[in-house]
C-alpha cells in the first residue's frame, strides 16, 4: 500500500523524522484493530500494549467468535516471546557460571586486586611491601627421585605432593606465589599486610606441612620417603607483574634471595629461620620452640631451626641428623629399593663418561 520497495521502507524507519507508518484504510479493518494498530506504533515503548493485552482486545474484538488466522498469529507471537525469555535467562545464567569459574581460576593465578586490575585494563604498578615472611621448600634428593621414575611419574609425584600442601595454606593467611620444578614458594604479608602476623602464619604453616611429609608415600616408589627442606625469612619485598602474555606475580628482594638461601643451606625434616624471623616469632609472645644453630662461617651470623609451638601436637618427622654432607642433601645408595638401584648406578656411569 506503500508503494516503496521493502529496503527504502527499512531505511525510512531507521531514519525519521519524519515517522513512517502505513496507512490502513477504514474499509480494509475493523476501527478497534486500527486503533490497536496506532497504539502498537507508538513511540513511547512503555505505552504500546504487551501481547497479553493484544490478545485481550483482539478476543473482544472478534466478539467470542473463532478467529483461527488471528489467534494463531498471537498464540505464536507469544509462545515465541515466552520462548525467547527463557532462552535469554538459560544463556545468561551459563554465561554467569562460566563467568565466575573464570574469575576464580585467575584469582588462583594472581592476586584479586591485581586481577582486577587487568580484567580492567589498568596497569599494574610495582608495591613495596616493608614487612613479609617467605617460604621454600625443596625436595631432598629430587634429582636422584627423577632418574629413578619415568617423566609421568614425576608429574604425578609433584601433582600429589603440592595438591596436598595446597590445601595445607588454604587455612593460613599466605599467598603461594609459585613452583618451580621441586620449589615451593609461599609469602605472608604480600599481598595482603597482616601486621607482624606474617612470620606466625607462615610458621604455623611449615609446621603444618612438614608434619604431612612424614606420612607422605610416593606411589610408584613407597620405600623411599619424600624429605623436604624448608627455609624462612622475614623483610621487606617488592612485588610487580611480569609481562603480558601470561602475567606473573613477582617478589623481588634480598628477602627473596636469603630466604632462598635459607633453604638451600638447610637440612631434611627441618625449618631453618633467620634472625629477623626469630625476632618477629619472640614479638608475638605465643612460645615457638627455637633451638640455635651455630654459624658455619665465622663472622657469619646465627641462624636457627623452628622446632614447634605451645599446643601444636602433630608429630613432626625425625631428622637423619645434624651434620652436613651428601646424607643430608640427597638420597643414599641404601634408599633406594633394588629393583631400580642398577638403573641408578647405570645411569650415573653414563654421566661420568
Amino acid at each position: 500500500m506503500m508503494d516503496m520497495p521493502a529496503h527504502e521502507i527499512v531505511e525510512r524507519l531507521k531514519k525519521p523524522p519524519p515517522l513512517c507508518r502505513p496507512f490502513v484504510s477504514v474499509d480494509e479493518a475493523p476501527a478497534e484493530c486500527l486503533n490497536l494498530m496506532n497504539e502498537c506504533w507508538n513511540e513511547d515503548p512503555s505505552k504500546r500494549p504487551s501481547f497479553d493485552e493484544i490478545f485481550k482486545q483482539f478476543r473482544g474484538i472478534s466478539r467470542g467468535r473463532r478467529a483461527n488466522i488471528i489467534d494463531s498469529m498471537l498464540r505464536m507471537l507469544e509462545q515465541y516471546s515466552s520462548n525467547l525469555e527463557d532462552l535469554i535467562r538459560e544463556r545468561t545464567d551459563e554465561l554467569e557460571v562460566e563467568r565466575t569459574k573464570t574469575d576464580k581460576l585467575i584469582g588462583q593465578l594472581l592476586p584479586k586486586s591485581v586481577a582486577q586490575a587487568l580484567k580492567k585494563g589498568k596497569p599494574v604498578q610495582p608495591e613495596d611491601y616493608s614487612d613479609c615472611t617467605l617460604y621454600f621448600s625443596d625436595i631432598v634428593g629430587f634429582t636422584t627421585i627423577s632418574a629413578l621414575s619415568e617423566p609421568i611419574e614425576v608429574v604425578d609425584l609433584l601433582n600429589d605432593l603440592y595438591t596436598m600442601f595446597d590445601a595445607i595454606i588454604a587455612t593460613h593467611d599466605v599467598y603461594k606465589v609459585e613452583t618451580i620444578g621441586d620449589a615451593y614458594m609461599v609469602a605472608s604479608g604480600v599481598p595482603n599486610r597482616n601486621g607482624n602476623r606474617h612470620a606466625a602464619e607462615v610458621s604455623n604453616m611449615s609446621l603444618d606441612i612438614l608434619h604431612s611429609i612424614g606420612a607422605f608415600k610416593i606411589k610408584h616408589m613407597p620405600e623411599i620417603k619424600v624429605k623436604i627442606r624448608i627455609g624462612l625469612h622475614s623483610g621487606p619485598v617488592v612485588a610487580g607483574v611480569v609481562g603480558l602474555t601470561m602475567p606473573r606475580y613477582c617478589l623481588f628482594g634480598d628477602t627473596v634471595t636469603t630466604a632462598s638461601h635459607m633453604e638451600s643451606s638447610g637440612l631434611p625434616y627441618r625449618i631453618h629461620i633467620s634472625l629477623s624471623t626469630v625476632k618477629v616469632l619472640t614479638s608475638l609472645k605465643v612460645g615457638y620452640h627455637i633451638d640455635t644453630r651455630k654459624a658455619q662461617v665465622k663472622g657469619v651470623e646465627d641462624t636457627y631451626w623452628l622446632m614447634g609451638r605451645d599446643g601444636f601436637n602433630k608429630p613432626l618427622p625425625i631428622p637423619p641428623d645434624l651434620a652436613g654432607g651428601a646424607s643430608n642433601h640427597g638420597i643414599s645408595l641404601d634408599e633406594i629399593p633394588v629393583e631400580r638401584r642398577q638403573k641408578f648406578l647405570d645411569r650415573q656411569s653414563k654421566i661420568k663418561k
